[in-house]
């Protein structure tokens, strides 16, 4: 069973940080791009961050640039987004997602193959 399974989420205060894990299982994501989405209440899916395979090429939305951080670990078989200085807006669940096919598929998540069920950022004022 292939499977990703997202921790790290929590209730947390205005400036607080995280770190999200995402650990995969059932074979080596060695050379898959990882991303983070997330969807806020009431809000469609969104895009947060990705990562190449060789963790060379890193990309992410204009909301959570310079304050997120995402790396990956791939001897553990495991990747991550630190998140700094969250805002309220930040607050959704969190989601990995894995694509096999693509060097690096980008903020489309039609591109991913793999999820993750999420976890839950909560971000008080």
């Amino acid at each position: 069973q292939v499977q990703l399974v997202e921790s790290g989420g929590g209730l947390v205060q205005a400036g607080d940080s995280l770190r999200l894990s995402c650990a995969g299982s059932g074979r080596t994501f060695t050379n898959d791009a990882i991303a983070w989405f997330r969807r806020a209440p009431g809000k469609e899916l969104e895009f947060v961050a990705a990562i190449s395979r060789s963790g060379g090429t890193t990309g992410y939305a204009d909301s959570v640039k310079g304050r997120f951080t995402i790396s990956r670990d791939n001897a553990k078989n495991t990747w991550y987004l630190q998140m700094n200085s969250l805002e309220p807006e930040d607050t959704a669940v969190y989601y990995c997602a894995a694509s096999t096919t693509r060097y690096y598929p980008g903020s489309n998540s039609v591109d991913y193959d793999y999820w993750g069920q999420g976890t839950q950022v909560t971000v008080s004022s």
